[in-house]
C-alpha cells in the first residue's frame, strides 16, 4: 500500500482531486489479503475519459462478483499528478485499496485509441515494472490487453504478455481461473502462458517469430512452440441477451465524459460501411431483448440516480424494437424527467416517431455522419445515405424545435476529389438554408450547423486497408478548401490535426519493429499524444529516425492484393477475399446492400444477420 500521507499532500495541489481518491457511490473495495487473484484494470487515459467507457463497468462488476478474484482501477494520471507523483516517490496504485499496481497478478489495459500507446508504457514506469515483456520475472503483474485496437496487437508485442482477441467477458473468468489453479501450485509464468493458449482469442506474441522480406514486407508468422496456433479466432459471445450485464455503475463524484446509465442494446452492423473497422470485427449482429433492456435500465437509474440514458451500439436505429424499447422506457420514467438519447443515428434511419418520443423530456443537439460530401464518395465508402436522407431528417428536426445540428465528416477518402471536398461546405449550407427558409414563426432557438472533419486512417480488416493514407500536405490543403469557402458565421468548420492522424495510421497498419520507435518516443517525453495539446510531432519524428524507421512505410503505401499484413494471423470470421472484393466495388463506386437484404458473402458462419433478429431471446 502507499504512503496516504505523501498522497494527501499532493492531492491538494493538482487539478481535480477526485481523480485519484475513489471511494465513489457503487465502487468495491475488498480485503485483499483474502482474495487468491487481483487484477488491476487500465484505461490508459485520465478518469474523466476512462470512467465513461462501458467495458470498464462490465469487467469490473463482474470480476469482482468472484469470492476469490478483485478487480480494482487505475488511470493515467494527468500531467500535473505524474509530476508530483514521480517528485515525491509515489507509485502508481489502485484506487479501491491505495495498493501499488506492482503487487497485483494482471494488469490489464483496454486498446481504444493507437494514440495511447505511449501512455501505456508511462503507467508501467509510473509502477515500476519493467517495459518490456522480456524483462519481467514470475515475480512481476501479468500484462495483458484487449479491445479495438488489439486486432493488431504487433506494434506493442514486446510490451504485451497476452492480449485478448474479441468479446471479453467470457475469456477474463477463463483466464483468472486458470491463473488461479496455477497459482495454487508452484507459479511458473512459463507454464502458464503454454497452458492459456487453448483459451480461444488468446494471442501471445513471444511464442511467434516474424520474418520479412527485403522490401520490408512481411514474409511469414513462425510459431516458436508446437501448442500455438497458426490463425487465432476472436472470441465472440454467441448469446448477448443472457451475457452479464451489469445492475449497477460507479458514479464519480466529478463530471466525467458520459455522465449517464449506457444501455448496450446490441453488438454488431450489417451496413458494411467499407472505412468502418468496428463494423467488421463485431460483425455478427447480437440483440438483447426489450425486457431485458427495461429491467437493466430500472435497476441502473435506481442504483446511480442519474437521468439520462443513452442507448449503445453501432447504429442504434437498427435496433429492430427500438420503437417499443424507446416508447417503454420513455413511459416507466417521464415522471421522474429521465431522458433518453441515441448516440448513433444513421440518416436513412432516422424515426420521426422515436424523436418525437425522446424529446418529451428534454432536447439537446443531433448529430448526423455523412461522412463525406458528395454522393459519388458516400457510394464509394458504402455509406448507404443520399441528400434527401439528410433533408428529411433535419427537415424534421427544424419542425419540431431543434437547432443545432451537427454533421461529421471525413477527407482525405480513397478516390476523393476536391469536389467531393467541398461538398461539405454545400451540405452545411443546404442544413442551413432549410432552417432560415422555414416560416420566421417556425424556427426556434438559435441556428447553427458544425460541421467536423476528421482525417481518414485505413485501417486493419477493412476494405480500406489495401490503400494509403494522404499525405499530411494533402490532408492540410483540403481542410482549408473547405475552411476558406465557408463565409458564413452561422456554419462553423472544425477538423482533424492531419500529423496526429499520421502517427495514428503508421501505429494502426504497423508491425512489431514499431515497438522500438514508440519506446523511444516515450523516453523523448511523448505521452497523451491523443490530446492536441501535447502531441509533439516532432519528437516523434525524432523517434522514427533514431530507431531507422520510415513512417511513410506503414502510412503512405498502397499495398498489393497479395501482402501478408501484420494482423492476418487473426480469423475475424470476416474473409479477406470479402474485404477485397469490397475494396475493388468501392474504386468502381459500387455499393453492397446491407445484410439485412440478404447474405453478401462476408464469410461469417452461423450468422443470424439475414432478416431474423431476435431468434436468440424468443
Amino acid at each position: 500500500m502507499i504512503n496516504k500521507k505523501k498522497l494527501d499532500k499532493i492531492l491538494n495541489k493538482v487539478e481535480k482531486p477526485a481523480r485519484y481518491i475513489g471511494m465513489e457511490q457503487n465502487s468495491i473495495t475488498k480485503d485483499l489479503d483474502k482474495v487468491k487473484v487481483k487484477f488491476a484494470f487500465c484505461f490508459p487515459d485520465i478518469y474523466d475519459v476512462g470512467m465513461s467507457h462501458l467495458g470498464l463497468h462490465i469487467l469490473y462488476n463482474l470480476i469482482n462478483e468472484v469470492e476469490d478474484f478483485v478487480c480494482e482501477r487505475v488511470f493515467s494520471p494527468w500531467i500535473d499528478m505524474e509530476e508530483l507523483m514521480r517528485k515525491e516517490n509515489i507509485p502508481l496504485y489502485t484506487l479501491e485499496n491505495k495498493e501499488e499496481v506492482k503487487n497485483f497478478d494482471f494488469l490489464g489495459f483496454t486498446l481504444q485509441y493507437e494514440m495511447s500507446y505511449t501512455n501505456i508504457l508511462n503507467i508501467l514506469d509510473l509502477a515500476e515494472i519493467p517495459l518490456l515483456s522480456k524483462d519481467r520475472d514470475d515475480s512481476h503483474p501479468l500484462i495483458i490487453a484487449g479491445g479495438p485496437c488489439a486486432y493488431n496487437p504487433e506494434p506493442l508485442a514486446d510490451f504485451i504478455d497476452v492480449f485478448v482477441l474479441g468479446e471479453g467477458e467470457e475469456v477474463i473468468l477463463e483466464l483468472l481461473n486458470k491463473y488461479k489453479e496455477h497459482k495454487e501450485k508452484n507459479w511458473d509464468k512459463e507454464l502458464f502462458l503454454k497452458d492459456i493458449l487453448s483459451i480461444e482469442g488468446i494471442y501471445i506474441p513471444k511464442f511467434y517469430d516474424i520474418k520479412y522480406n527485403d522490401d520490408g514486407t512481411i514474409k511469414e508468422m513462425i510459431p516458436l512452440i508446437d501448442e500455438v496456433p497458426i490463425k487465432i479466432k476472436k472470441r465472440i459471445i454467441r448469446d448477448l441477451h443472457s451475457m452479464y450485464s451489469p445492475e449497477t455503475m460507479i458514479v464519480p463524484y466529478i463530471e466525467t465524459i458520459h455522465d449517464r446509465v449506457v444501455l448496450e442494446i446490441f453488438r454488431g452492423c450489417t451496413h458494411g460501411c467499407r472505412f468502418c473497422q468496428a463494423g467488421m470485427i463485431y460483425r455478427p449482429i447480437r440483440e438483447k431483448s426489450p425486457s431485458r433492456l427495461l429491467e437493466l435500465a430500472e435497476e441502473l437509474i435506481k442504483n446511480t440516480g442519474y437521468e439520462d440514458i443513452s442507448l449503445s451500439s453501432l447504429s442504434t436505429c437498427d435496433y429492430s424494437e427500438l420503437q417499443l424499447l424507446v416508447s417503454s422506457l420513455m413511459d416507466k420514467f417521464q415522471d421522474k424527467n429521465v431522458g433518453v438519447s441515441l448516440p448513433s443515428l444513421r440518416l436513412d434511419s432516422f424515426s420521426i416517431d422515436i424523436l418525437k418520443e425522446i424529446e418529451k423530456v428534454r432536447k439537446s443537439g443531433l448529430t448526423f455522419a455523412p461522412e463525406a460530401g458528395s454522393q459519388r464518395l458516400r457510394d464509394v465508402i458504402n455509406k448507404g445515405v443520399d441528400e434527401e436522407d439528410l433533408i428529411n431528417a433535419v427537415s424534421y428536426a427544424f419542425k419540431e424545435g431543434w437547432s443545432r445540428i451537427k454533421l461529421y465528416f471525413m477527407i482525405g477518402l480513397p478516390t476523393e476529389t476536391d469536389e467531393d471536398v467541398l461538398g461539405i461546405k454545400e451540405l452545411s449550407y443546404l442544413v442551413k438554408d432549410l432552417f432560415f427558409n422555414r416560416p420566421k414563426e417556425e424556427r426556434k432557438g438559435n441556428f447553427s450547423v458544425t460541421a467536423s472533419a476528421s482525417c481518414f486512417v485505413p485501417k486493419p480488416f477493412t476494405p480500406f486497408q489495401w490503400v494509403k493514407q494522404e499525405s499530411i500536405d494533402e490532408f492540410t490543403r483540403k481542410a482549408y478548401l473547405v475552411k476558406d469557402n465557408i463565409k458564413d458565421n452561422k456554419v462553423t468548420f472544425n477538423y482533424h490535426d492531419a500529423e496526429l492522424s499520421y502517427v495514428e495510421a503508421v501505429f494502426a497498419r504497423g508491425d512489431r519493429r514499431l515497438s522500438e520507435v514508440l519506446l523511444e518516443a516515450w523516453k523523448k517525453g511523448c505521452r497523451f499524444d491523443g490530446w492536441s495539446e501535447h502531441f509533439k510531432y516532432d519528437l516523434w519524428l525524432e523517434a522514427f529516425e533514431d530507431v531507422s524507421i520510415d513512417g511513410d512505410f506503414y502510412a503512405i503505401r498502397d499495398r498489393d492484393k497479395d501482402e501478408i499484413f501484420p494482423w492476418d494471423f487473426i480469423d475475424i470470421g470476416v474473409s479477406k477475399k470479402y474485404l477485397y472484393r469490397e475494396y475493388q466495388k468501392a474504386l468502381s463506386a459500387v455499393t453492397t446492400n446491407d445484410c439485412r437484404l440478404a447474405c453478401t458473402g462476408c464469410g461469417l458462419q452461423d450468422c443470424a444477420m439475414r432478416g431474423v433478429f431476435n431468434w436468440y431471446w424468443e
